[in-house]
Order: C-alpha cells, then structure tokens, then sequence
C-alpha cells in the first residue's frame, strides 16, 4: 500500500539520535489520519545507526531502513530514499535531532498553496562559524544565481513528488534543492522553523567541504541554470487516437 506521506532522514554515524527521532516522528503523526511512513537511509555508519534503525523497525512497522554499503554523502542518501519511495507527498529532515518533527505538519499544510516548502532555521544553535558561512554563501547564491532563498541549507522540506522532475541528482544536490525546484517553474515557499542544539554525535561538516567544495557546486548550478531546458509549449500531428 502506498503511503501519502513518506519522511526521508539521512543518516551517517548518528546512532544515539535514531530512537529519540524515531520516537519523536511517531508521536507527532500518532494522532493523525494520513498513512505514513519513516525511511532512515543509513550512508555506511561505522557505529550502531543500523543496529538502531532495526530496533526503531521492531518497535515501529511504519519505519523502514535502507543502507549504503559505503558512505556516498548526503545527497546520494537523500536520493536513494526518494528512489525507494512512491508517497506523493514527502517530508525530509536532518537525523541529528537539531531539525524539530514538530515542524512537518506546519510546512505540509503550506503545500495547499504551492509545491515545495523549505523551512528557515529561527534562533540557529551553530557555531558562529557556521552561521557567518551560511551568510557568505547566502550571499554568494544571490550573486551568482540571481534568486534568493534564506536558508536553502534547512534540511527540513515538504514537498509534492513531481517536483522531482526537476532534478538531476548530483553530489551536492541537497544544498540546492530550493534553487532547483525554482528554477523549474514550481511554486516555492520558505516558512520560520525551530532549531535545537546537537546533543549527540558530532556535524560531519567543516569548512573544507562546505565552503571550497560548496563554491564549486554553485559555478556548476550556474552553468546548469542557464542551460537547462525551460517548458516549451507544443501541438501534435499525427496522434494515434486521431480519427
């Protein structure tokens, strides 16, 4: 049975935060009466995140585990859980516990006015570091893309499926997901989102692959940009069903 709602989390040696997510997604979506399901996308974790995605199976038949025999990155997780879902709807969040499940239903309401919503990060439990980083790439996006979006780096997205035929997926993608599916002719919001700190594991990001390598990827989504075919309105001649 497809499900309406499916909820991707990738996830890379984040064993202590599986159960307390997997717990928290269940009590948010307890209540309600949309068929749901949680797919963890384990990208080759070295310590217990499997072990606990099976536990978080045997305790919740509404979740479900794909692993990664190596470790691929974050947006090859992400689009194998798209791959491996057919719900029309899709929610996807961090697996760090910082994005709060809480938030879903509020973006998912959101999506009676367009396609895609992307939560903004309010109150940011970073480092200073890190907030100054998102604020120059911020910025550089607006520079070189020509659009804007807060915070396209919130993990925390709703989304209708067919946005997805917009995407072409590469290493880097999950940072620019908002920008692509705008700039395919879908409807885009962002909507205020809570953020925690992290109060287990440690981030698997630092400067050298997120500023050096995010500069690359930006060049190649600018190129992509130009490039890529828009909607081209067209008639046909010779139909099959044409008497």
């Amino acid at each position: 049975m497809v499900c309406d709602l499916a909820i991707i989390v990738p996830v890379y040696n984040e064993g202590d935060n599986v159960l307390p997510l997997a717990k928290e997604l269940a009590d948010v979506f307890a209540k309600g009466s949309s068929r749901y399901e949680v797919v963890f996308v384990d990208d080759g974790s070295t310590d217990s995140t499997w072990a606990r995605i099976r536990e978080a199976r045997d305790g919740n038949r509404c979740i479900r585990g794909i692993r990664h025999l190596r470790n691929a990155g974050q947006s090859a997780a992400l689009w194998t859980g798209l791959k491996a879902t057919r719900a029309p709807l899709v929610a996807t969040l961090d697996g760090d516990l910082q994005n709060d499940p809480a938030d879903i239903p509020n973006l998912l309401s959101e999506l009676d006015r367009c396609d895609f919503v992307c939560g903004i990060r309010e109150k940011r439990q970073d480092s200073e570091l890190r907030r100054i980083s998102s604020r120059v790439a911020r910025e550089a996006r607006k520079l070189v893309l020509g659009v804007d979006f807060a915070d396209s780096g919130c993990a925390l997205r709703v989304f209708k499926r067919q946005v997805l035929e917009s995407i072409v997926p590469f290493n880097g993608m999950h940072r620019f997901l908002p920008i692509l599916i705008h700039g395919g002719g879908f409807r885009t919001r962002e909507v205020p989102v809570r953020h925690r700190p992290r109060v287990a594991g440690v981030s698997k990001y630092g400067i050298a692959n997120r500023l050096f390598r995010g500069i690359l990827d930006l060049m190649a989504v600018a190129w992509y940009q130009k490039r890529r075919l828009g909607y081209v309105e067209f008639e046909i001649l010779g139909e099959d069903s044409e008497e």
